[in-house]
């Protein structure tokens, strides 16, 4: 992994050019606005899942990172309050696995304070019977569950650590009766691995009042072993529900928005697929990603960092931190699934653990 020194990272703007962006959307060099800031708060997790931290490399003296180089709840919302100052309107709390973080709520509670902000945050589930309650108390809108199979076997087996399908059933059910604002259930699929599940899962969750979505298999990080024979793409998702639940078609609920979204024909509920292997959305993508120890990727495959923390620890003030994130923005040209090939998705990236999905 290549992290750019402070200095280089974080070259001003001219004073011109920057002006130009706190006028207007920041905007990169492709017209992207930044609308979207993903959090990662550990780089630790109870799952050991085959797409994301297979054990074979996250159990062998894997360098996770010590305490103290993790950003504080304070350092995070001073670099949040800036991103919202310069258009980010949507906020998600990720990890590896968030809740292992002592005490998010706390994080949760500053961060909700923010105004006009969409607070979100990414779980396996497991951990929620006891925090769900605590964390929408604490402010938290919404919570995205991720369920990669119905059945016990199979999803246990992509787990990798032997919890049942139950303990995130009932993670869901916590969810429900602290009342967020919205649930989703996210599947990754992988051909040959879960794909049989597709169908139980539309039939489960069908008149939950939760959206499903299925995520084609990607090639982020270096230790997943992807192949794109493993790749279930989106239509054959679609077309396999089709033929049992009829779909339509419906809008996006925001330009930009990454899952295509389908409704059943019945009114019973609705779908999304998220497509960045076989349908690339590069050209509307607004996130930008945060990782537990400060540094800024402008991309999920991203192969470099900005190291945003040494510039807080020098005592950097509000202007100097928003010069410092609109260079970054405004330099950034990503576009990694419109570009990718064979010898691309075999590069060393960031993996998806350390940086959040």
């Amino acid at each position: 992994m290549k992290i750019i020194p402070i200095q280089q990272a974080f070259e001003m703007p001219e004073p011109r050019q920057y002006q130009a962006a706190a006028e207007g959307p920041l905007l990169d060099r492709r017209g992207r606005s930044v609308r979207d800031l993903r959090i990662s708060v550990t780089d630790r997790c109870n799952f050991r899942c085959i797409y994301c931290m297979p054990r074979e490399i996250f159990d062998k003296d894997y360098p996770f990172l010590p305490r103290n180089q993790l950003l504080s709840f304070e350092e995070i919302h001073t670099i949040a309050r800036r991103f919202v100052a310069l258009g980010v309107r949507k906020i998600r709390i990720t990890g590896g696995e968030p809740l292992l973080r002592k005490d998010v709520e706390r994080l949760i509670a500053m961060l909700a304070r923010l105004d006009g902000v969409e607070l979100t945050l990414t779980t396996n589930g497991v951990l929620l019977p006891k925090l769900a309650r605590t964390l929408r108390d604490a402010g938290l809108h919404r919570v995205t569950i991720s369920l990669d199979a119905l059945d016990d076997a199979t999803f246990r087996r992509m787990n990798d650590a032997d919890y049942p399908v139950e303990r995130v059933l009932e993670g869901i059910a916590a969810a429900e009766a602290a009342g967020f604002d919205a649930i989703k259930v996210n599947m990754v699929v992988k051909r040959g691995t879960n794909d049989q599940d597709i169908v139980p899962m539309a039939r489960h969750f069908r008149h939950s009042g939760h959206i499903l979505r299925f995520i084609e298999f990607m090639d982020v990080g270096s230790s997943n072993g992807w192949k794109m024979d493993e790749v279930l793409p989106s239509r054959e998702v679609i077309e396999r529900i089709n033929a049992h639940f009829p779909l339509q078609a419906i809008d996006p609920n925001y330009e930009g928005e990454v899952a295509e979204r389908w409704r059943y024909a019945d009114g019973s509920g609705e779908i999304g697929v998220i497509s960045s292997v076989t349908q690339a959305f590069c050209s509307t993508c607004t996130r930008i990603r945060l990782s537990t120890e400060g540094k800024l990727y402008t991309c999920l495959f991203a192969q470099q960092g900005h190291d945003l923390r040494g510039l807080l620890r020098q005592g950097a003030d509000d202007a100097q931190l928003d010069a410092a994130i609109a260079s970054v923005w405004q330099r950034r040209e990503d576009r990694y699934s419109e570009i990718r090939t064979a010898a691309t998705a075999s590069r060393p990236k960031i993996e998806m653990s350390y940086i959040g999905g």
